[in-house]
């Protein structure tokens, strides 16, 4: 295995900035199906999900677990995809040097479709370093991993510009900015962000999601 050696955040800011994806996700639509950002705290054996799915063939799911966390991505245009040979099937180590015990919350559960890979990140609990397995890549094929890793470094005028779009409607920047900073999440500022959201409802929702608790 080799350490990752792109940009990647520390487990903790990645799952904040999951946690603030998903609740934004959650304000700007009141259907689930459309959400692109998920977080699930509550996810099964002591593990907590995020999920970043684009709609269009792309996905990104991050596992925390006691044992540590583990990064599946698949992007369905990369040349690593396993449907993209003359053969089907896991690009050569991709999996093979991935801790058994992270690499099982992948395998037990089809939501994950588990051979939809193009790469897998993991850092085992106590240790310093994301890593990687030794990947059959000398070319430098794109797996994808700087697009979707990519979403979650996104500033708020970035996320605000990409939901206006995909959601089609104004989106304010100022509380994509307070949510953002840590703000706590009340109905007004639910209003601010869509008017049309139902402010109970969607309170009830992240406080399923465990976000407002993880602001107090």
């Amino acid at each position: 295995m080799r350490i990752w050696d792109s940009p990647l955040a520390e487990p903790g800011v990645l799952k904040n900035r999951l946690r603030i994806l998903a609740a934004l996700d959650v304000i700007l639509s009141a259907d689930k199906w459309p959400r692109v950002h998920r977080y699930e705290p509550q996810w099964r054996g002591g593990a907590e999900l995020g999920i970043v799915d684009n709609g269009a063939g792309d996905d990104l799911y991050i596992v925390y677990a006691p044992e540590g966390v583990i990064i599946k991505g698949f992007d369905h245009l990369s040349p690593l995809s396993p449907h993209a040979g003359e053969e089907y099937g896991v690009w050569p180590g991709i999996y093979e040097e991935t801790p058994k015990e992270l690499l099982v919350y992948l395998e037990d559960n089809e939501m994950f479709e588990y051979e939809d890979v193009t790469f897998c990140i993991w850092r085992e609990s106590g240790d310093s370093q994301w890593r990687t397995g030794e990947v059959e890549n000398p070319e430098g094929l794109d797996d994808g991993s700087g697009f979707l890793l990519g979403r979650l470094e996104n500033t708020p005028q970035q996320y605000a510009d990409w939901a206006e779009s995909y959601y089609d409607e104004p989106v304010h920047l100022d509380a994509v900015l307070q949510i953002f900073s840590g703000s706590a999440i009340t109905e007004e500022l639910i209003a601010a962000l869509n008017p049309k959201r139902d402010a109970k409802a969607a309170l009830e929702e992240l406080d399923a999601l465990g976000i407002q608790e993880s602001r107090a």
